[in-house]
């Protein structure tokens, strides 16, 4: 995620001397389990540890996901109505119970929900706040596979007033819809497993108005299929995915389609007020994807390329395969930062909230290399400028601490940043960027905590570089430069 300069004057901790930057699956966390039966029965005494917490184990986010399950995919059938606000479809999730389970949630806010069944069987369900309670009609074995349908419908709201982000999850416009949902608002527009830690591929079918066009992630099945008046688009994104990475932003685009030079494929779109940047955003992403790829290793996707909408969001979202520009046209530096995010995020993503800076730090660092890369001023040389702050907010918000209310503060980019400098400074460039690519070849799809990072670092190195994080990471002091 990146912020816009006037969104970062108002939400983030500044530092004068520079403009801050701004934006395999888990087991989750689950009651503990008992070993079941033949029949898969569990003892009267067990009964509580049948039921999946409400909350996937994140110490910070308690309330953020589920357990007792892993899901492996998402199919999502809606159809949405702008002149009435309107969403209505169904969700089929395919999932693994991890404990045998008599109970458990999904995340869901708002709507009416009209059906839930598991394994074709109807099922009961009630409403908790923004949980979904579900029990299934038979106990759900360890290990075993099952699929839920819910089918809902009602108007999207989408959170808003939030402490870094205004407004995001599933956001109405006047000719569609801005679906952004960093950090748990994929919960405002289907029922899910809303945290990091439990990644999924993605199917889409949206119909909507003709005229209109939906853009999901991944890439599209086949042409839209036009009938009544109304237009389904067709979507899929085969490799795992966070849900607040998931996106069907819809509206009047106007698109364009090809190949970077390295041949990966590209899509760009752009809202009609926009249209004039749809060229700059196609070539600037995949000119910006093509060197990342040597850079980072590999691009880890099928299809590369951004969208600008018609709304006035203040940040933009590095939604998988596709980021989403809210509201205005992307300098270089933020197509940088949201592209490397690919990598760093979306890839290779966070299990917990704490770890943020392992996308944003990371992300950020990647504007400044495009910098250097572009002309421009050296990482090493924003690294000093950044540090001769002396009395910058950021030293006392170390970036490894999660902060429930700011979650997206200053200090997760740029002091998040700042410790890869610093680092890269302490192994040199040689082990530093074969750091970068060994750590997203290692964890490419799945997730990944700091402390893998820094085992991953001190392991290639051959050093002892716990002092280095604990100090750019854990202290609320300005660390000194060694």
């Amino acid at each position: 995620m990146r912020f816009t300069a006037r969104r970062r004057m108002t939400a983030l901790l500044t530092v004068t001397v520079l403009s801050a930057g701004a934006c395999a699956a888990s087991n989750g966390a689950t009651a503990p389990s008992a070993a079941p039966g033949k029949s898969g029965a569990q003892p009267p005494a067990a009964e509580n540890e049948l039921i999946g917490a409400a909350g996937i184990g994140d110490p910070d986010f308690p309330a953020d996901g589920n357990g007792g399950y892993d899901v492996e995919n998402y199919t999502l059938k809606l159809s949405y109505e702008p002149s009435a606000t309107r969403l209505a479809g169904t969700a089929t999730v395919r999932a693994r119970a991890i404990q045998g389970l008599t109970r458990f949630d999904l995340d869901l806010h708002g709507y009416t929900v009209r059906k839930v069944t598991v394994d074709g069987s109807p099922a009961t369900f009630a409403r908790k706040g923004d949980e979904l309670v579900i029990d299934p009609a038979s106990p759900l074995v360890k290990g075993a596979a099952f699929t839920v349908a819910v089918t809902y419908d009602g108007k999207p709201d989408p959170v808003r007033n939030s402490s870094n982000l205004g407004t995001y999850g599933f956001i109405p416009t006047k000719d569609g819809a801005f679906v952004t949902s960093e950090p748990n608002g994929a919960k405002t527009w289907f029922p899910c497993n809303d945290h990091p830690a439990d990644k999924a591929t993605f199917d889409f079918d949206v119909t909507v108005p003709s005229g209109l066009t939906v853009v999901a992630n991944g890439e599209m099945r086949g042409a839209p299929v036009t009938s009544g008046g109304r237009s389904t688009f067709s979507w899929r994104e085969a490799h795992p995915m966070a849900t607040y990475l998931a996106t069907v932003t819809l509206g009047k685009f106007h698109v364009k389609t090809g190949k970077s030079a390295s041949g990966i494929p590209v899509f760009a779109a752009t809202d009609p007020a926009y249209a004039k940047s749809l060229d700059q955003l196609y070539a600037i992403s995949a000119k910006v994807t093509d060197y990342w790829s040597t850079v980072f290793g590999p691009y880890p996707f099928s299809s590369t390329g951004g969208v600008i909408d018609d709304f006035s969001a203040g940040y933009a979202l590095e939604n998988q395969t596709k980021p989403m520009y809210g509201g205005f046209q992307p300098d270089q530096g933020i197509v940088a930062h949201e592209l490397a995010h690919q990598w760093f995020g979306d890839s290779v993503s966070i299990t917990r909230w704490k770890d943020l800076w392992l996308n944003e730090g990371f992300a950020t660092y990647a504007e400044w290399l495009w910098t250097e890369h572009t002309g421009g001023q050296s990482a090493d040389k924003t690294f000093r400028d950044y540090y001769s702050a002396n009395d910058s907010e950021m030293w006392r918000y170390p970036p490894g601490v999660a902060q429930r209310e700011d979650l997206f503060n200053n200090s997760v980019y740029t002091r998040g940043a700042m410790t890869l400098q610093a680092l890269r400074l302490k192994i040199g460039d040689d082990t530093f960027f074969k750091l970068l690519r060994t750590w997203t070849d290692q964890h490419k799809y799945g997730g990944a905590t700091t402390t893998d990072f820094i085992t991953l670092a001190g392991k290639l190195s051959a050093r002892d570089l716990t002092p280095l994080f604990d100090a750019w990471l854990f202290k609320p002091t300005r660390p000194t430069l060694q």
